[in-house]
């Protein structure tokens, strides 16, 4: 990658092209020069893996026998089954958890069993598995604790909950360290794990794991497909997994299911967030991370999650209708405070000159702890810097938050590098969550400063703008726009296509309603002019004025009007020539 400055202080990295590798894909795949160079740049460079890449099939997921602890885990579910045992089922408050739990209590219940599910209150019981959550196992006559997307670290509630005659299965995919004496942990990320893809989600395990006891039972696969595919999209999606291997093609068929689904409880919720798709359209990626995901996720922000759970297992299209009406006031309510508290910190970092420290750590105690892991992402957005935003208890004295990070700076491995400042924490390298003494306030902030200062380099703290590859500007057609869908659905590990073309003319620069955005009309030398938008950097295009050659950062879009479709370019960034 060569970098290039913009005149907005971020870089530019611009992936190199293979020429040779690209007219290779070309020729056997048949396809345009600049998805040859995606395929090319994302490691796909072989016909055979970019051939399977651009046709997942459902044929082509992993045998879920491989799974560790598959048989362990079949025989005490199925066990459980044929006994008539109470299965209580445990899942997370987050989309991942909730889709979780929602798959496992409609896959158990439709196979015969007798299943209570339970997804914990996020300030009542926190996060994973509370000891009040075992007992009420117990008390309700449960054989067999079943967890989702949690239990990897819950060593003394498996124990509690084993003593007091129950069997424990553990399926998680979160980071492995000691396994909890459970009677089988369903967890990829084991190190003796022989099942070929590590990056599923907790819906995704849970997904795979039911693929495993449908083929025991007989249920037919497409069946079993159709039913579930669509709560494992959501949790895959929503967790900002990466979407290749297995999650690319759960995502891909997930949004089909998604788009078409049974589900009132989905269907309520779409119509209170104002999707509505033309027939033959499916739902992209981006209508779970940014619209069904975030109203999903509220209800345990701010409320209970239960209210997602019981949504995404209702059956009854009137409470299914009230239940989402509930949720999407909840998810108002969350954007509200969201941006109050966005506001709040922001003062504060810029005013203590935290914002030029190597990480940033702030905190309040009038902050929602449901909301601190968005308002550590904006954070990270605007001042490119790992960052933990905790609220504050000060009855307890105990700080507790989250955070989320930049290129090159593994959150997990900063907070496990220091058990004598954390009270628990644990998490993913780019998201995780912590707690701490308020009394340890600046020295969590200082030894976190401190560790950064001995990883990062000044170049990790500028805002890096990846870019696929350069292109003449003659490579861009409709044809072209239409063919990059093939890469769909967009996500972590396969984001949306960004090119960059040199000494391109802004041949006509026009307003619209708001200042900051404005319509192109863009042309290099005598060719036809094409058409563009510009988000955000309407006013410095406006200043740069028509008629100007400069170095374009775009993604090729294919815009539908009244049955006709056409070539539009989104302009991201730009360096005058």
């Amino acid at each position: 990658m060569a970098p290039l400055d913009s005149p907005v202080s971020a870089r530019w990295l611009i992936g190199a092209r293979n020429a040779e590798a690209e007219a290779r894909l070309q020729k056997e795949l048949g396809i345009p020069s600049l998805v040859a160079a995606i395929l090319v740049q994302r490691d796909l460079a072989d016909p055979a893996a970019a051939y399977k890449f651009l046709n997942p099939s459902l044929d082509d997921l992993h045998d879920p026998r491989k799974l560790p602890d598959y048989e362990l885990a079949k025989d005490a579910i199925l066990g459980a089954k044929e006994r008539k045992e109470l299965i209580f089922v445990h899942g997370d408050y987050d989309v991942d958890g909730v889709t979780s739990a929602a798959l496992l209590n409609r896959f158990l219940t439709r196979i015969g069993c007798q299943v209570q599910t339970h997804v914990p209150h996020r300030m009542r019981e926190g996060y994973g598995i509370h000891r009040s959550a075992v007992e009420a196992a117990r008390v309700a006559g449960a054989k067999l604790f079943l967890t989702c997307d949690c239990g990897i670290a819950a060593h003394e509630q498996v124990k509690i909950a084993r003593e007091a005659g129950m069997s424990v299965v553990v399926t998680d995919h979160h980071t492995v360290g000691e396994l909890p004496d459970a009677n089988a942990v369903i967890n990829p990320h084991r190190l003796d794990s022989e099942y070929p893809f590590d990056e599923l989600s907790g819906a995704g395990v849970v997904f795979r794991l039911c693929d495993g006891l449908s083929r025991e039972l007989g249920i037919d696969l497409a069946g079993y497909y159709r039913a579930f595919l669509d709560l494992a999209a959501l949790g895959t999606i929503a967790d900002v997994m990466p979407l290749v291997d297995e999650n690319r093609i759960i995502a891909r068929f997930g949004l089909q299911r998604l788009s078409e689904t049974k589900k009132v409880g989905i269907q309520a919720l779409m119509r209170e967030a104002k999707i509505i798709l033309d027939p033959g359209k499916s739902l992209r990626s981006y209508h779970v991370g940014f619209v069904l995901g975030p109203r999903l996720n509220a209800a345990g922000r701010l409320d209970d999650a239960d209210l997602a759970l019981q949504l995404l297992i209702e059956n009854d299209e009137v409470k299914a209708a009230n239940l989402a009406r509930t949720i999407e006031r909840v998810n108002s309510d969350r954007r509200t405070e969201q941006q109050r508290i966005v506001d709040e910190a922001t003062e504060m970092v810029i005013a203590n000159g935290w914002h030029q420290r190597n990480v940033i750590v702030v905190g309040n105690d009038s902050w929602h702890s449901g909301i601190v892991g968005i308002v550590a992402g904006r954070l990270v957005d605007q001042f490119h810097r790992p960052t933990f935003v905790v609220t504050i208890d000060r009855n307890s004295g105990i700080c507790k938050g989250s955070a989320r990070t930049i290129p090159n700076f593994n959150l997990a491995e900063a907070i496990h590098a220091h058990p004598e400042l954390f009270l628990s924490g644990g998490g993913h390298a780019a998201a995780a969550g912590c707690s701490f003494h308020f009394d340890d306030f600046e020295k969590v902030a200082d030894t976190l400063h401190l560790y950064a200062g001995k990883m990062l380099t000044p170049d990790d703290f500028l805002p890096t703008v990846r870019i696929d590859v350069e292109v003449d500007f003659s490579e861009v057609n409709l044809q072209t726009a239409e063919a990059l869908q093939m890469l769909e659905p967009f996500g972590c590990a396969n984001p949306e296509p960004v090119f960059v073309a040199r000494g391109i003319s802004l041949a006509q620069i026009l307003p619209t309603k708001n200042p900051a955005h404005v319509r192109l009309l863009l042309r290099s030398g005598s060719s036809s002019a094409v058409p563009g938008i510009a988000f955000g950097i309407g006013e410095r295009l406006t200043q740069t004025g028509a008629g100007t050659l400069a170095d374009l950062l775009f993604q090729p879009n294919v815009e539908e009007w009244r049955g006709m479709r056409s070539l539009k370019l989104q302009v991201k960034d730009y360096v005058q020539c």
